[in-house]
């Protein structure tokens, strides 16, 4: 990895391009090596405290539709930038009190072999209609990992990022 693609240098580069005005705290990056999510936390829409679930649903969604056509061309102009930059696709997404939504994000295949037994859980959750196909029932799979082992894979991320400081630390090979 060069020194221009470390995550800390494309963290530190997208919190110097973003308006102040759109965030009062540092964006979360995301990085892997397909695509960069830049999730900007706003403030929400002020509510009364007996509002429901439903008003607070319809806030939330036009909060972020406002972010989304008001941020549309700075956001545009610095995905462009990144993109050519990191040569990595350049996602976006908005968290409001704690919900995220996602959007310009890219569906990037993965490639994978699979033995009968494994096979039969994704055609049981086709047919089960959790899913329109292998692919989707993958996908499903892996998000349910994901939120019932995230502080596993939290834990497993930060061994990972120590393994890595260790490496740049260590002497040069050339």
């Amino acid at each position: 990895m060069t020194a221009h693609t470390e995550p800390s240098a494309i963290r530190s580069w997208f919190a110097a391009r973003l308006p102040d005005e759109w965030t009062a705290t540092p964006p979360t990056v995301t990085i892997d090596r397909d695509e960069i999510t830049v999730d900007v936390t706003i403030s929400p829409t002020p509510l009364p405290d007996d509002a429901s679930d439903a008003d607070r649903a319809e806030a939330f969604d036009g909060a972020v539709t406002r972010f989304r056509e008001d941020t549309r061309e700075r956001r545009m102009a610095i995905a462009r930038e990144a993109e050519h930059r990191f040569e990595r696709k350049v996602a976006w997404a908005v968290t409001i009190d704690g919900r995220t939504a996602l959007f310009t994000h890219l569906a990037a295949p993965v490639m994978t072999r699979l033995r009968q037994p494994e096979r039969l859980v994704l055609d049981t959750l086709v047919e089960a209609n959790i899913a329109r196909s292998r692919a989707d029932a993958v996908a499903w799979c892996v998000r349910l990992v994901g939120r019932n082992a995230e502080e596993w894979l939290t834990e497993l991320r930060d061994a990972l990022r120590s393994v890595d400081d260790i490496r740049n630390a260590g002497p040069d090979v050339a």
